[in-house]
């Protein structure tokens, strides 16, 4: 089975919607997605979601079902120097790296600040999903693998948020969130693509074959969107720093 995880267009964050070179973005991915042959799609509820994959849908004249839990990680955090909570992906490097219970894929959600902020409670909800998710199409939890339960090749296809995409790389593949949402960045509209393995009959894992793929933008000679990332050099002052 093949796992495709689509972050959202360019957002426009006061609307909950896409920015007009969101909705440019959202176009080119239609035209990927539409060569595939995929046997389900699925959506956040949020609305810069559900408007990327609207464009998708209508060019295949296909629906997808909405899912709760593939809405963007909803943990808001209380992070050194900081007035006010914040998502719970964005720390400096030097605060989160001087907890080293954040580089441990059993220790993440421990640290007070995530204990406050219930982020263990949210991020069960988000894998617990996705298992259920995966369950209902052949391949169930058993451990760190899955049980091809049905075995497949069919694409299955998550339209979402990079902070919730994280929390999912993290469960399949046995590393930290954190360490994915502050060493990783997935562009607007890029896809990450998963692939199954049943090497020995019946054992499954997930290996991740592309993450953050944007090459139908660079096929339509469109650069990806800045969103997600921060600046390269402190002295850009185009670019954001916080």
């Amino acid at each position: 089975m093949k796992l495709l995880i689509v972050r959202h267009g360019d957002p426009d964050y006061s609307i909950d919607s896409l920015t007009p070179v969101g909705w440019e973005e959202a176009k080119l991915l239609a035209e990927r997605m539409a060569k595939l042959d995929v046997k389900a799609f699925y959506v956040s509820p949020l609305g810069r979601a559900q408007d990327t994959a609207s464009l998708t849908l209508q060019k295949m004249g296909r629906h997808a079902e909405t899912l709760p839990w593939l809405r963007e990680f909803s943990a808001k955090v209380t992070k050194p120097n900081k007035p006010q909570p914040g998502v719970a992906w964005d720390w400096l490097p030097q605060d989160w790296t001087a907890e080293p219970r954040f580089f441990d894929l059993e220790e993440w959600t421990k640290p007070q600040a995530y204990e406050d902020a219930q982020v263990g409670t949210l991020a069960k909800e988000v894998t617990e999903g996705l298992d259920a998710l995966l369950a209902k199409h052949g391949y169930r939890r058993d451990g760190k693998l899955y049980r091809a339960d049905s075995p497949n090749e069919d694409t299955i296809v998550l339209f979402c948020h990079f902070g919730v995409e994280c929390v999912m790389l993290g469960h399949l593949l046995g590393i930290s969130p954190v360490l994915l949402w502050h060493g990783t960045c997935a562009a607007p509209t890029s896809v990450t693509i998963l692939t199954t393995e049943e090497r020995r009959k019946g054992i499954a894992s997930f290996r991740m074959n592309a993450f953050g793929d944007t090459s139908h933008l660079y096929i339509a000679g469109q650069a990806p969107s800045f969103a997600a990332r921060f600046c390269e050099t402190y002295t850009n002052t185009d670019q954001r720093h916080d």
